[in-house]
């Protein structure tokens, strides 16, 4: 009998990535797929596209999947913004596929969701089961993911969990960050100027932190929900990651304007006391740390590039 594995979707990207280091690191064998080919920091990556399930299914027999963790997304609402149907199809049909290879072959599936399902929050401490009010089509793909993943649980027993993660950011993150855009501004020497952000919160994670979330809700033997929030346990206005910015680089120039990020909600304090019961999960990063060592990375590539 082939060994116990591990299907992680998306791996070629910011959070797959992190999960299956993390995953490999502790001894586990581990199927990473995406959509793009090659290797990633020299670990090859199984080419497979998540609308494809008959190759999803093929790559499933030929391997002993125990338990998926599904990270293949369009990775924010800055994504896709003029092809939504492109954001359906890759984030609700690409789930409802991995669905299918955890009820065929009996594995526990771990969706990695967003705080973006929210919409605009009230005053939190925000719960996990505030009503979803989606406000772009980047948070209702998470919410109907959501939804399958638990009616695929009641109907079918998937055992099926979802984590709603904030903000992500950390070494390799591709698509927009304001705090990758601050600190290679800063490494440049240039100004950053954002027309919003200066009485703007957002809750970030990062990346290590998201991965040890996943993995924990992966092996937990039971869960008794099928949500949890995850942040990085920080509540803070983009003028005061400015400042936490400024404590590594004290010259960088950051000017912010008033007002909302215009592609993101408005969201209040969210409430991670569940997944710290459930999971044992605390952020184990704080902001000023994350910022400072993702500064380091990004010093290094820019000197070696």
């Amino acid at each position: 009998m082939s060994e116990p594995t591990i299907l992680v979707t998306g791996a070629s990207g910011l959070l797959g990535n992190a999960v299956r280091v993390l995953l490999e690191s502790g001894g586990r064998k581990v199927l990473p797929i995406d959509r793009t080919s090659g290797a990633v920091d020299g670990r090859e990556v199984t080419v497979c596209d998540l609308g494809d399930v008959h190759r999803l299914h093929a790559l499933a027999v030929e391997n002993r999947i125990v338990g998926i963790v599904h990270c293949g997304a369009h990775s924010g609402p800055m994504v896709a913004r003029d092809n939504p149907n492109s954001m359906v199809q890759v984030n609700i049909v690409g789930t409802a596929n991995v669905l299918e290879i955890a009820r065929i072959h009996g594995s526990r599936l771990v969706f990695c969701s967003s705080t973006s399902a929210y919409g605009n929050t009230p005053d939190g401490p925000v719960q996990e089961d505030v009503p979803m009010a989606p406000t772009s089509v980047y948070g209702a793909s998470k919410v109907a993911s959501e939804l399958l993943v638990s009616a695929y649980a009641g109907q079918y027993g998937v055992d099926g969990v979802s984590l709603r993660l904030s903000w992500v950011y950390g070494p390799r993150r591709t698509t927009d960050c304001v705090i990758r855009t601050m600190i290679v501004d800063a490494l440049a020497g240039l100004p950053t100027r954002l027309p919003f952000g200066r009485d703007f919160h957002r809750q970030f994670i990062h990346v290590e932190d998201a991965a040890r979330a996943l993995v924990m809700a992966l092996d937990k033997p039971d869960l008794p929900r099928r949500t949890y929030n995850v942040t990085g346990g920080s509540y803070l206005t983009l003028a005061e990651i400015a400042d936490v910015v400024r404590s590594v680089f004290p010259g960088a120039d950051i000017e912010l304007g008033p007002g909302a990020d215009p592609v993101d909600d408005i969201q209040r304090r969210f409430d991670i006391s569940a997944v710290e019961r459930d999971l044992g999960y605390r952020p184990a990063i704080s902001l000023e740390q994350g910022i400072s060592t993702y500064s380091d990375w990004l010093r290094a590539g820019t000197a070696s590039a």
